[in-house]
């Protein structure tokens, strides 16, 4: 095995891990003509600086596929920001909560089984207190995701 600069083992690394986090030492080291010692180390390194903060689980494409997502625009009152972000979290439904600049503050990524349950939940993020009003747009597919 050749001796390879420690940040370029570990972007490849990361790259692996992000396709299938569940992949075992070995074949991370085989993948990376590495040694599984140098695969340890890397990810040791990368969880204690913090690029690393957990692992997680992707959905299969049959469950993904009948998911109705939606972005929703979100304009937040002045100074109500955490307590609207707070309530916000709070949604189990929310897959990502963003903040942009803008006409509008935050773009939030909601999943729902059903239409009618996408409609509770824009429903219940207009309630949220401090949200002054939204702008919602269904993904009808998605054409790429990495």
């Amino acid at each position: 095995m050749t001796a390879r600069a420690p940040e370029d083992v570990d972007r490849q690394l990361l790259a692996l891990l992000r396709e299938d986090a569940r992949r075992n030492v070995s074949e991370l080291a085989l993948a990376l003509g590495v040694s599984r010692s140098t695969i340890y180390s890397s990810i040791e390194r990368l969880e204690r600086a913090g690029t690393i903060l957990g692992y997680t689980v992707r959905l299969g494409d049959a469950y993904d596929r009948r998911l109705i997502r939606a972005h929703v625009m979100i304009k937040v009152l002045p100074k109500a920001i955490g307590v609207t972000q707070d309530a916000l979290a709070t949604m189990s439904e929310l897959a990502g909560l963003y903040a942009i600049a803008g006409e509008y503050d935050l773009i939030a990524i909601v999943e729902a089984p059903d239409l009618t349950r996408l409609n509770d939940l824009l429903d219940a993020i207009g309630a949220i207190e401090g949200v002054e009003r939204t702008t919602s747009s269904v993904i009808l597919a998605t054409k790429l995701q990495r």
